[in-house]
């Protein structure tokens, strides 16, 4: 995605999707425990590892395979003309219970074990670092491996007992009951023991016993916990690009950390009003701009994104830039504020653009370009019509997630029947696809006709495509609004997908 339209050509073809992997599938008509629903789902920077979240509170990790079982660096397969043809394919690396369901009781109230959001750090020595947070409390997660330590090589037969105790890393046969300090109740301290036969002229000489490690097992350790900073619910949080500091955001606040302090941090967005009764809108999403670590952009419940630059003051009441589109006259309604209101923001990997998710479209925004989205993608537009029935089974209040490929040519987002959408926004791309959470992900396909996108420097005015009127599937399938995907992720540099539908876990490649 290149700010100065040097996209692709408009005879690129669309991605065809292919699935991959699945993890947790569910048999027909099997039940779903409400604690294993994913709720959370992030690649790392590598795209090497994947960790999911779910509500009941658990981190899953997964690590990539592909890369090596092929070993080698990129240079050594290049020089010797290797075509890189695999996808990529994780298997399951291990998983620990991150937050637990808690009860505050100064407010009476339940604080539930689901993970909300998961943000990887950087790694060090071959550990793995992540953040995960409930809706009060971020937890900073350290996952490494640990060699298991045996004794071995010992000087007298491990088989056998000696006189103050059993030998260590053994187990004795004996119903003698030992001391704690290896002493024997039945007998004095003075006793020699007989247990032990010694080799005639003794020992010639003796040795060490020498510790050795065979094995190694995967451990999780809590290295710190940020708690008590948030009056509401927390509905991010995003690490900082110099590596040593992060925000969380809740309804009204943002802090900043230091990942080493965990004791303090610092209000650097307030919304609060004096008085309660003059709120008009809500933080709901934030993130730090993946290379300018002064820069964040934050989105609300009115459909805006402000652009806040650090260095200005400590408390960032003012925006450096505001995002939001006009109004069209005459079209408001009771819904329009729900609609627009902007459930989740991403940065571009080269932090030019910020995709937008609200409830009924994907808007593209360039940071040089505060007049209006360079690009607008029709998600739910057949839904217009059912909005008092949405309004009535809250499913108008879901909150999906959205992401941009690591080229910035496609970005995607999720629906409901389990389906996602994948659009092409490089120049000339009439790309608008639907697929399904499945085996077989083209199976409800439906290829929306739409005219060509402008180079993204060049368009003056907003783009709308794909959109879809129906309320069926290709195959006439009725739309259901109990089954919905709203978590997935992009891998940084391949392309290919994880969603969560539900307690599953689907990868597909293209």
């Amino acid at each position: 995605m290149n700010g100065g339209g040097e996209g692709v050509s408009a005879s690129a073809a669309p991605l065809e999707w292919k699935f991959s992997q699945v993890f947790g599938e569910r048999t027909a008509g099997e039940e779903v425990q409400e604690v294993d629903i994913i709720s959370a789902i992030e690649f790392d920077r590598t795209g090497d590892h994947l960790a999911t979240g779910d509500r009941g509170g658990r981190v899953v990790l997964f690590e990539r395979t592909d890369n090596k079982e092929h070993g080698g660096h990129r240079r050594d397969l290049e020089r010797t003309d290797y075509s890189i043809g695999r996808h990529p394919e994780f298997r399951y690396k291990t998983e620990f219970q991150s937050h637990e369901p808690e009860f505050d009781y100064l407010k009476s109230l339940e604080i539930e074990e689901k993970i909300n959001k998961i943000r990887w750090c950087q790694t060090a020595n071959g550990a793995l670092f992540l953040l995960s947070t409930n809706d009060k409390t971020i937890k900073f997660w350290k996952v490494q491996e640990k060699k298991v330590k045996k004794v071995c090589d010992m000087n007298v037969d491990p088989s056998k007992a000696v006189g103050n105790g059993p030998v260590v890393g053994c187990t004795s046969t004996s119903s003698r009951p030992y001391l704690a300090n290896g002493g024997c109740k039945e007998r004095p301290i003075s006793y020699l023991s007989n247990d032990v036969s010694f080799p005639p002229g003794g020992f010639s000489s003796l040795h060490l016993p020498v510790v050795t490690s065979h094995e190694t097992s995967l451990t999780a350790r809590c290295r710190r916990v940020y708690a008590h900073a948030h009056d509401y619910h927390i509905n991010s949080i995003s690490n900082n690009s110099d590596g040593e500091t992060f925000i969380s955001a809740d309804d009204l606040r943002i802090n900043l950390w230091n990942l080493e302090i965990s004791n303090q941090s610092f209000n650097i967005v307030d919304v609060k009003p004096a008085n309660m009764e003059d709120l008009t809108e809500v933080i709901t999403s934030a993130e730090f701009h993946p290379t300018q670590c002064n820069m964040l952009a934050y989105s609300s419940s009115k459909g805006s994104i402000r652009l806040i630059d650090m260095r200005q003051s400590a408390l960032c009441d003012t925006h450096s830039k505001l995002f939001e589109e006009q109004e069209v006259v005459g079209s408001k309604s009771f819904f329009t504020e729900i609609i627009a209101s902007i459930s989740d923001i991403k940065f571009a990997k080269d932090g030019r653009h910020i995709l937008s998710r609200d409830y009924m479209t994907l808007k593209l925004w360039d940071i040089n370009m505060d007049s209006g989205p360079v690009a607008t993608f029709q998600v739910h537009e057949y839904l217009r019509p059912k909005l008092c029935d949405l309004y009535e089974n809250d499913s108008i209040f879901d909150k999906f997630e959205c992401c941009l490929s690591g080229d910035g040519l496609h970005v995607a987002t999720g629906s409901y029947s389990n389906l996602f959408r994948v659009f092409g926004c490089s120049e000339g791309s009439t790309e608008a696809t639907t697929l399904e959470a499945s085996k077989t992900p083209m199976r409800r396909q439906v290829q929306n006709p739409s005219r060509p996108s402008r180079p993204m420097g060049s368009l003056p005015r907003v783009l709308r495509r794909g959109v879809d009127t129906s309320g069926a599937d290709a195959n006439g399938n009725a739309f259901d609004f109990t089954t919905k995907l709203l978590h997935l992720a992009w891998h940084p540099t391949d392309n290919s997908l994880a969603c969560a539908a539900s307690n599953s876990l689907y990868m597909y490649y293209a």
